[in-house]
C-alpha cells in the first residue's frame, strides 16, 4: 500500500480560497477600471485633436463614436465567443486587444488614430458584455455590491484620467498622443493579475451551457432595457466628448474644463457603489429610475442657461445622474433576468443595440453645433434624451423578467 496523503490543514485552505477570492476581486476591480479611462481621457483632448490633425468637430467627435460602434457590433457575439473559449480566456484576450489599441492609437496620425479606437473599442465591448454576468455567477449573493465596487472602479479611473489628461499633455510635455498612451499601462497591470485565473477550469467559465432563448428579442421589456442603457450612454459619451469644448467657449481654460469634467466623474463615485446596492433590495427600481432623470434634466438645463457660480453644481448633477443610470442599467441585466446565461444575453443585446444609439450623440451633437455655431439646440436634444429615460425607466423599473410568460 502507497503512502497516505498528506491533508492540508483547515487554516491552509482556508487562507488559500481567501487569496483566490481576492485575486478574483482584484482582477475584476482592474477590468473595470480599463472599461471607461481609455475613453475618458479623450474627452479634454478633443480640442487639441481637433487642431492638431486639421479636422472637423464632426470627425472629432467620431473618436468617441467608434468605440460605440465597435461596443454595437461585437456586443452581441461576446457571450458566444465566452461560451467557446471560456470567460477568463475571453477577457484575458480583450485585455490584450486593449493594451494594443492604446499603443496604436497614440503611434500618431489620424489613421493610427482611428484604427486603435476602433481595437480597443471592441476590447472593452468584451468586458462591457461579460463582466455583469461573470459577476452574477461568482458573487450571485451579493450583485448588489459587486456591482457597485466594479462600477465605482470604473468610474473612479474614468475621472482620474479626464482630470490628468490636459496636465499630462501639456505640463508634462506628454502631447495629446502621450497622454492618451499612458494608459496602456494600467491595461498590462490588469493582464498581469488576471493570469491567475486563467488555471480555472473552462466548465467554470462558461456563461451557461443552454442555448439562448430567441424569446429575449421578443419581450417588450428586454427592449426598453436597450433603450435606457443606450439613452443614459448616449448623454454620457456626448458628455464626456463635447463638455470641456463647451466649458471653453463659455471662458474657461483648458486644464480647469479638463478637471471639471473630471469633477463631474468624481462625484458619481458614492452613487455607483450605493445604487445597485439599494436597487438589488428593492422589488421595484421606477422611483430610483425617475430620480435619474430629474438629475439629468435638471444639470443639463443648468449647463444650458448658467455660465455663473453655479456651473459647477450643474455638471455635479450631470454626473450623478449619469452614475445612477449607468449602475441601473448593469443592474437590470441581472434583476430582469433568470440565469448567468440569459444576464449575458441581455447584457449583449441592450449594450449591441444601446450602444449603437449612443455612437449618434457625439457625432450628432458636434454637427449640430457646426451648423448652428451654438451648444443651444444640441444640449436640448440631451434634455429631451432625459424625458425619455424617465418616461422608460417607470416601465423598466417595475419587478419583472424578460422572458416572463407576461413578455412572450
Amino acid at each position: 500500500m502507497g503512502e497516505p496523503q498528506a491533508i492540508k490543514p483547515l487554516e491552509e485552505v482556508d487562507t488559500a480560497k481567501k487569496w483566490r477570492a481576492a485575486a478574483l476581486i482584484a482582477g475584476i476591480l482592474l477590468i473595470g477600471a480599463n472599461l471607461r479611462a481609455p475613453l475618458t481621457s479623450v474627452g479634454p483632448l478633443v480640442p487639441a485633436i481637433r487642431d492638431s490633425l486639421g479636422i472637423t468637430n464632426a470627425v472629432a467627435g467620431t473618436i468617441t463614436t467608434l468605440p460605440l460602434l465597435a461596443f454595437a457590433l461585437l456586443s452581441p457575439f461576446a457571450p458566444k465567443i465566452s461560451r467557446r473559449f471560456g470567460i477568463e480566456w475571453t477577457l484575458f484576450a480583450a485585455l490584450i486587444a486593449l493594451a494594443a489599441g492604446i499603443g496604436l492609437r497614440s503611434s500618431g496620425g489620424v489613421g493610427a488614430l482611428f484604427a486603435g479606437t476602433v481595437l480597443l473599442g471592441l476590447a472593452i465591448a468584451i468586458g462591457n458584455v461579460l463582466l455583469p454576468g461573470f459577476i452574477k455567477q461568482h458573487f450571485a449573493k451579493r450583485l448588489g455590491v459587486m456591482t457597485g465596487v466594479y462600477s465605482v472602479s470604473m468610474n473612479l479611473c474614468g475621472a482620474v484620467a479626464s482630470g490628468l489628461s490636459v496636465p499630462l499633455a501639456s505640463g508634462a510635455g506628454f502631447g495629446w498622443s502621450g497622454a492618451l498612451g499612458v494608459w496602456g499601462g494600467l491595461a498590462l497591470i490588469a493582464i498581469l493579475f488576471w493570469l491567475p485565473q486563467l488555471r480555472r477550469k473552462k466548465q467554470t467559465a462558461v456563461l451557461g451551457e443552454n442555448r439562448p432563448s430567441s424569446r429575449l428579442w421578443h419581450s417588450r421589456l428586454a427592449w426598453q432595457v436597450t433603450l435606457f442603457m443606450g439613452l443614459q450612454s448616449l448623454i454620457f459619451y456626448v458628455v464626456i466628448t463635447w463638455l470641456p469644448d463647451i466649458l471653453q467657449q463659455k471662458g474657461m481654460d483648458a486644464g480647469s474644463a479638463g478637471w471639471m469634467l473630471s469633477m463631474m466623474q468624481f462625484s458619481v463615485l458614492p452613487f455607483t457603489f450605493i445604487v445597485p446596492v439599494l436597487a438589488g433590495r428593492q422589488e421595484s427600481q421606477r422611483g430610483m429610475a425617475a430620480a435619474t432623470a430629474a438629475l439629468f434634466t435638471i444639470g443639463l438645463v443648468g449647463v444650458l442657461f448658467d455660465s455663473g457660480m453655479l456651473l459647477p453644481l450643474w455638471i455635479i448633477l450631470v454626473g450623478i445622474g449619469a452614475g445612477s443610470a449607468f449602475s441601473l442599467a448593469m443592474m437590470f441585466f441581472s434583476l430582469r433576468t433568470q440565469s448567468t446565461q440569459e444576464a449575458a444575453e441581455l447584457s449583449g443585446m441592450a449594450q449591441s443595440f444601446g450602444y449603437l444609439l449612443a455612437s449618434i450623440g457625439p457625432v450628432l451633437f458636434g454637427g449640430l453645433h457646426d451648423m448652428t455655431g451654438s451648444w443651444t439646440l444640441p444640449l436640448a436634444t440631451l434634455v429631451a434624451a432625459s424625458v425619455l429615460i424617465f418616461i422608460i425607466g417607470l416601465s423598466v423599473g417595475k419587478k419583472g423578467y424578460v422572458t416572463s410568460p407576461a413578455e412572450k
